[in-house]
């Protein structure tokens, strides 16, 4: 009889300590997982958590306070109470407030905006989830970068790698400190149909400012295509008098140069060996131009090409095999990489120009269309998916930033997007999954804002529209990218059951 009361009594502490643990993580759960998302508590997990919570703060704290006139408790007496009740509180308060309020990033459900513009954080509620971070009222060189690399660092997207922890860096962080960073803009138009280059220079910026001192290179590249391309018929340019900034003198090379003794930073305009084809280096040939792989991928009809070139700074670099070392004869691939910086603004024929449509500035259109015929040029071949296939065979980028500060949003009216029709909006928005990024910020930025303009939503931009007669719409096209970049191997997704948007605010613009 008193070995049964010993086990019973036995059990019950076994079970009390279990609930006690039970409580403490359902809490810490609840914390955590709603974050400042209260929508989140309706959740069948979350509704759980606040069950458990519950009947932890019933068992553990009220009756603290209920016997704190009790000379004894039973197990302690009442100014230890007290002083336990008090750390409890102190530390789990602590605790929300620093997971819910960190220092830099102030995030919000939903953000009115200009032009009557209403954007709204969601949840995943399926997986695998594609987070999508946006920032609101920044003109670009005013913090708005900034306040970026803290959004994403708030959901564990690192940007610098590095073997110590902060808040901003990590052993999974997307940029080594000696890495060669190649961000792709569009240079192909000038006005505000070009790259805004505040955004650019606060990127670059930031890059150079990696916490364990940037000893890399960072590459500005683009090809705008042959001379009978782009608002001069020159296929691009980094040095247009008329630009997308504040100040619209500021041109990409203005912006490059600007940075002259701080880094080795550097411009390459693509266009000028656009129809110079070679050989890779591990062939021999150190000559600059494009490679050209003739063989026609079958579902796309996509020639791959791109550039293999070498900088100012000597560095040897092919958009896909990485960076050539002469002196070991082999390629380094890990250390480059690509940051898709699109825009976002209507197309003539696609409907919509964003980070998957931003990679027409990596082949040459016309090597591959004197050899194919104009009808298979590369161009031709964004109907059937043939930018999403041009991603993963040849550099996939570690991350995508889309600037829509100023848009074009009347259909069919662009790329060309001169100052008299652009639309200021001012947000920035990335994400490592380009075809979540492209969907979400296509519907609730250009095709919103054309929505409140006209109270129409025009098929050719809408992403959630598709039509298999016409596979210009931006909905067609989109999805037959995304086939081509899961066949690839890379998770991206076009639901918004599968997406998490995050929404901060720059409280600097």
């Amino acid at each position: 009889m008193e070995r049964d009361d010993k086990r019973h009594q036995h059990v019950s502490k076994e079970t009390e300590k279990f609930f006690l643990i039970l409580g403490l993580l359902s809490l810490a759960w609840l914390i955590i997982r709603t974050g400042r998302k209260p929508s989140r508590a309706s959740y069948p997990c979350q509704q759980t958590a606040i069950i458990n919570g519950n009947l932890w703060i019933v068992t553990y704290i009220l009756p603290i306070f209920s016997g704190l006139k009790m000379e004894k408790t039973g197990f302690l007496q009442g100014k230890k109470r007290i002083g336990i009740a008090a750390i409890i509180i102190v530390v789990s308060g602590a605790g929300a407030y620093w997971y819910l309020y960190r220092p830099g990033i102030v995030t919000v459900d939903s953000s009115t905006l200009e032009n009557g513009l209403t954007l709204e954080a969601i949840s995943a509620i399926d997986s695998p989830a594609s987070n999508i971070f946006v920032v609101t009222k920044t003109t670009g060189d005013d913090g708005g970068v900034d306040k970026l690399i803290q959004l994403m660092a708030s959901e564990n997207l690192l940007l610098y790698k590095s073997d110590r922890e902060s808040s901003t860096q990590g052993s999974e962080g997307l940029i080594s400190r000696d890495d060669v960073v190649l961000i792709k803009i569009n240079c192909q138009w000038d006005e505000r149909g070009g790259t805004n280059t505040d955004l650019l220079n606060a990127l670059i910026q930031a890059l150079l400012d990696h916490p364990d001192g940037f000893t890399g290179e960072i590459i500005i590249s683009d090809n705008g295509q042959g001379e009978d391309r782009g608002s001069l018929s020159r296929g691009g340019s980094f040095t247009y008098p008329n630009n997308n900034a504040v100040d619209i003198s500021q041109s990409v090379q203005d912006v490059v140069d600007g940075f002259s003794g701080e880094g080795r930073v550097s411009t390459y305009l693509w266009t000028d060996i656009t129809e110079t084809r070679v050989y890779e280096f591990s062939d021999g040939d150190m000559t600059d131009g494009y490679i050209v792989r003739e063989e026609l991928l079958p579902r796309t009809g996509l020639m791959v090409s791109y550039a293999k070139f070498t900088t100012d700074y000597g560095t040897h670099v092919s958009f896909k095999n990485g960076i050539w070392d002469q002196n070991e004869g082999k390629y380094d691939s890990d250390s480059l990489k690509v940051i898709n910086l699109s825009m976002l603004k209507s197309h003539t024929v696609y409907g919509a120009t964003a980070s998957v449509k931003n990679y027409m500035g990596v082949p040459s259109d016309l090597l591959t269309g004197e050899i194919t015929g104009r009808y298979l040029h590369t161009h031709s071949t964004i109907s059937r998916g043939g930018m999403g296939a041009l991603m993963v065979n040849t550099r996939y980028p570690v991350l995508n930033i889309i600037d829509s500060i100023w848009i074009n949003p009347v259909p069919l009216q662009g790329p060309w997007t001169p100052y008299t029709i652009a639309t200021q909006m001012n947000v920035i928005t990335a994400s490592t999954d380009p075809v979540a990024l492209d969907y979400w910020s296509v519907k609730h930025i250009l095709v919103q804002n054309w929505k409140n303009r006209s109270g129409e939503v025009s098929v050719s931009m809408d992403p959630d529209y598709t039509d298999e007669n016409n596979t210009n719409f931006f909905g067609n096209w989109l999805r037959l990218s995304m086939e081509e970049i899961l066949l690839g191997g890379y998770d991206v997704n076009i639901n918004e059951a599968n997406m998490n948007v995050f929404i901060a605010e720059n409280s600097a613009g």
